[in-house]
Order: C-alpha cells, then structure tokens, then sequence
C-alpha cells in the first residue's frame, strides 16, 4: 500500500523528521507532523466505517448475498451521496499521491488503488443516472477503508518506533556548566556549546555532549550507550560521550564534538534512516503493483473489448470495471503494513534499533548463537 508501500507516495518519510540535530531536542519534533497525518487518517477511516455501514445494508451484491431485498423512494440518490462523500474524502490520500506517482511515470501501489475506485465510483454514478447496470458503491467504500486502516496501522507503528529514537534524544541533558576563562561556571543550552568550550560535569550529573577529559577522574556509567553495564575509569586525555552519566568525581572537560557528529546524534541518525528503509516485503509490493496495474489496465480493455462483442458495451464496461476493483489487492494493503508495524513496534518496544531492515527480516534463518561467558555481544569499546 505509505509511503507506500511505496513509501515514498505515501511519503512517510515527509514528516522530515530533521534527525540529524537532536543536540536542541524539545521532545517535539520528531513526532509533530507525523501524529498529524496519523490523525488525520484514523479520522477519515472512522468517516467512512460509518459512512460504509449504510451502504454495505443496501448494496445489491449484500443483497443477493443473504436473500434480502431493499427498496425506496432516493435510494439511489441516497447511495450517491455516501458514496461521494467515501470517495473524495476517505480516497483523497490515495488519489494525490496517484498523481505524484502519473507524474513520475512510474505507477505503484497508489494508482493501483486509485484506478480500482475512480472506475467503481464513476461506474456506480452511471448506473445510478444514466445507464443500466449493479452499482459498485460499497466495493468502493470496502476498498477505501481497509486501505485507510493499513496506513493507519502502518503509521502508528511509524510514530512508535520514532518515540523510541525520541527517548534516545532525552538521553542528553538539555543544558551545560560551561568553565569560564576567569575559572567561574555558568548554564548554557546544550546546543550553544562549540568545540574547544570547556564544561564542568558534577557528580552523578549526566554528560551534555562528547568531551575531552582535561582535570579529574570518575566512573561513567555508559551502558544506555554501549550496553556495558561496567562503569569506566575517566581521568585526563579520556573520551567522554554525550548521555552517559558521571559517577562520584568531578570531571573537566573540552567539547571535542558538536550537533550531527556527536556519538548519540549518529546512533539517532542511523536508527531513523533504519527505519526509513523498505522491508524486502515492501519492496516486492512496490514491484509487483506497479506489473499489477498495467495487467489490470490490459486485462480490462481485453474484457471490454470481448464482452461488448458478445453482449454489448453496457455489458463490457460493467466487466471492465469489475476488473480494475478485483485487481486491487485488499490484502495486500492490509497485510504488509501490520507486518511492518507490528515488527517494528516490539522491536522498539524491547529497545531493539535495526540497522538493516532486510537483513533483520534473515534472522528466522539463524539456528545457533554463540555468546561470550558474560552473555553480551560487546567488545566494551565503542564502534
């Protein structure tokens, strides 16, 4: 299905999430623009449930289906409305990003989608004014909410796994005890700090950035960073890193590195491009609506083409549609997303970050583990 299953139409990934300098961090901005567009889909697919139920108690399919027959006075004009409504509210996500997909002359799972329910709306509305025929009101709104529901899904799995490499964020303290030339200290904001400054870093106190040990010596508890759960003697010509926290000594130290190049921002930079990455399943979605939608298209005209010969073209055109609706894979736009969201979510539920996406999904293939006698896969030395 978000960008995408391709997520680039679906442009996830345009919540720019501007990773690279948390060193400013507010908490906010990883996930502003994202819980927006989230809400934004919930809303619609709530809209069109609604809207869905009406139509689905009077579609003619539903109808020969379990044996009841419904009839009144607008009913067509009544569906048309519903259906109007489903279609350019609930299926406007899908049809701008159709478009950007028509411009870049490579089609995808939106134009998939979209050329499913442009023909059943379009269809439908000719049946109900103009031509004889079934309508195809609730196949359209059917389509359009359970694709809403997978990027729903999708993106809330998104906004997860960001408030995870938010929390990797609030490791850095948002301010600094800068040591001045006098010897005097005062606060300043993290991100106002520039290499060669010098900081005080008290006991207990969690380090602003990467430093150069100068004056002192302590033991820095850096395992929220490298998993070591051993703390590590700092004294003089020492690395110290940004989120780690100092133990019982005072430590005096020259900032060595600032913004985009500290050890944490990269950690961040590269969890997020982690997560931007497509998962092999998205990748054989991506390939393989792009062949599906110039299949539907050929397939359709076929069927157009040889039922309005055999019975003519209402016939044909009724056919034709049907052909683009069934070519629209439901399942797939519901089954990637829960399966991207759901490994995503625990695994950064369980603090797990995924530097490979592809190479995570291998992992099933592993048989034997071997630890060292402690357990870990560390060295105790970053890298």
């Amino acid at each position: 299905m978000h960008h995408d299953h391709d997520h680039e139409h679906m442009n996830h990934g345009e919540h720019n999430h501007d990773h690279h300098d948390h060193s400013g961090h507010d908490g906010h901005g990883h996930g502003g623009h994202g819980a927006h567009m989230m809400a934004d889909f919930k809303q619609r697919f709530w809209v069109v449930l609604v809207l869905s139920i009406p139509l689905a108690i009077i579609a003619p399919m539903l109808m020969h289906l379990f044996g009841y027959h419904i009839d009144f006075p607008g009913q067509g004009l009544l569906e048309f409305g519903l259906a109007t409504i489903v279609f350019f509210y609930g299926g406007k996500p899908f049809l701008s990003h159709a478009w950007h997909e028509l411009k870049s002359g490579v089609p995808g799972m939106m134009m998939l989608i979209s050329l499913a329910i442009v023909a059943a709306y379009v269809y439908s509305v000719l049946t109900t004014f103009f031509i004889s025929g079934m309508n195809y009101y609730f196949e359209l709104a059917s389509l359009i909410l359970i694709m809403l529901a997978g990027h729903y899904i999708e993106m809330r799995a998104q906004m997860s796994a960001g408030n995870a490499v938010e929390s990797l964020a609030k490791l850095l303290p948002s301010d600094a005890e800068v040591i001045h030339e006098d010897g005097s200290t005062s606060e300043v904001k993290v991100d106002q700090l520039k290499k060669g400054d010098r900081i005080f870093i008290r006991p207990g106190a969690k380090i602003p950035i990467d430093a150069t040990v100068y004056e002192g010596h302590s033991e820095v508890d850096e395992s929220m960073l490298t998993g070591e759960s051993v703390p590590v003697l700092k004294e003089a010509d020492a690395k110290i890193v940004g989120g780690a926290i100092n133990g019982d000594g005072i430590l005096k130290a020259i900032v060595t590195k600032t913004g985009t190049d500290t050890y944490l921002a990269q950690i961040i930079s590269l969890v997020t491009d982690a997560q931007a990455q497509k998962s092999k399943a998205q990748s054989i979605a991506d390939v393989w609506a792009k062949y599906l939608f110039y299949i539907a298209l050929v397939v359709g005209i076929i069927a157009f083409v040889a039922w309005t010969a055999i019975d003519g073209y209402l016939m044909g055109l009724q056919f034709m549609v049907a052909t683009f609706v069934i070519a629209c894979p439901h399942a797939l736009g519901l089954a990637v997303p829960l399966v991207n969201a759901e490994s995503t979510s625990l695994a950064a539920e369980s603090g797990l970050f995924i530097q490979n996406r592809i190479a995570f999904e291998d992992v099933h293939k592993i048989d034997k583990i071997v630890f060292d006698k402690t357990g870990t896969l560390t060295q105790g030395e970053f890298g």
